[in-house]
């Protein structure tokens, strides 16, 4: 009976201590952003994209020691089921870390499933806003991914050489440090975001007719193997660098309220202040930003800018968008 009595005591300490050393590592404040983009994107992601919301959003937290998986449809035998969450209204599961504590990226991390992997705002360098939208934009690359046609449509391309892991991505040979092209991206991209905050009017065909003439231009600086590669991520970082930033214009122009919890966590900022900046960062790397030092991330902003561009050009582009994968030239009218 001792013993039994013994047993029992054990095992309450060394589960209140797991729970104890979980909640210290997912820590609520984590709960409440998480629970907050997912509730956002819930209310308002299909305004901008439709079917969007039919996209698994499964999240990997990576903390200093532990990994947590969130929404995920096949967690696999190397999770642990830690329990029912009430803040987050979903099953946690566990494993130890593996990836980087600044991670945030998406790939087949569980399960050969698209996942968001991502570190706690302060290892990502994010704040708590700036967190939830690279959540925003990560989680339109699970939209992206989903496609049933999309690994054969990277494959089409012909870019990945003898790479089968997908680094391809990140990896190809891109002439950025030509100076050629260097200085014509330069040019394009202030052609574009002149025409982006262009006033609509004579103003914006302007710039617009510009702007054309200007990616003709870069375009034919290129092969036609690294123009596919230039469109190609136009359409995937570009554009979902634009969805991140809309997603805070609709935040903003909806008046969105964010939970009292959300807005006490100590570095939040108003919508409206945080929008400002959003945009001011898009400017000054449109202004900033150079193809030979900042490579890749170059056409984050370039994409983002066109898309704001075929907002006025083709209020419609939107639906083109899953049906004529991979590049965006087609949509431009």
């Amino acid at each position: 009976m001792r013993l039994l009595k013994y047993v029992i005591m054990l095992l309450f300490v060394s589960g209140f201590s797991f729970t104890q050393s979980l909640n210290q590592d997912f820590r609520f404040e984590d709960k409440i952003r998480i629970k907050e983009a997912i509730n956002f994107f819930n209310g308002y992601g299909h305004k901008l994209w439709n079917d969007w919301d039919k996209s698994t959003f499964g999240i990997l937290l990576v903390t200093s020691n532990n990994e947590y998986l969130i929404n995920h449809p096949n967690p696999g035998e190397e999770f642990k089921l830690v329990g029912f969450d009430s803040v987050l209204s979903t099953d946690i599961y566990t494993r130890g870390r593996k990836f980087p504590t600044n991670f945030l990226a998406t790939f087949n991390a569980v399960s050969n499933i698209p996942t968001v992997v991502v570190g706690q705002p302060e290892n990502a360098g994010r704040s708590s806003l700036g967190w939830l939208k690279a959540l925003l934009h990560e989680h339109f690359h699970q939209y992206q991914y989903s496609q049933a046609d999309y690994v054969e449509k990277t494959k089409v391309l012909d870019l990945a050489g003898d790479d089968s892991t997908g680094m391809w991505m990140l990896n190809y040979p891109f002439p950025y440090e030509e100076d050629k092209v260097a200085g014509q991206y330069r040019t394009l991209t202030l052609a574009a975001k002149n025409t982006a905050f262009a006033e609509r009017g004579k103003d914006f065909e302007n710039n617009y007719n510009l702007y054309r003439k200007e990616r003709e231009k870069f375009k034919n600086l290129l092969s036609e193997k690294d123009y596919r590669y230039f469109s190609f991520q136009i359409w995937q970082e570009g554009i979902a660098q634009y969805t991140e930033n809309q997603m805070i214009q609709i935040m903003k122009d909806a008046k969105y309220q964010p939970s009292d919890e959300f807005r006490s966590l100590t570095d939040y900022k108003d919508i409206d202040s945080f929008y400002v900046r959003v945009i001011n960062n898009l400017m000054e790397n449109a202004e900033l930003l150079d193809l030979r030092t900042s490579k890749r991330a170059c056409f984050y902003t370039l994409g983002a800018l066109e898309g704001m561009i075929l907002d006025k050009v083709n209020p419609k582009w939107n639906d083109l968008y899953l049906k004529d994968k991979l590049s965006i030239d087609s949509y431009f009218k």
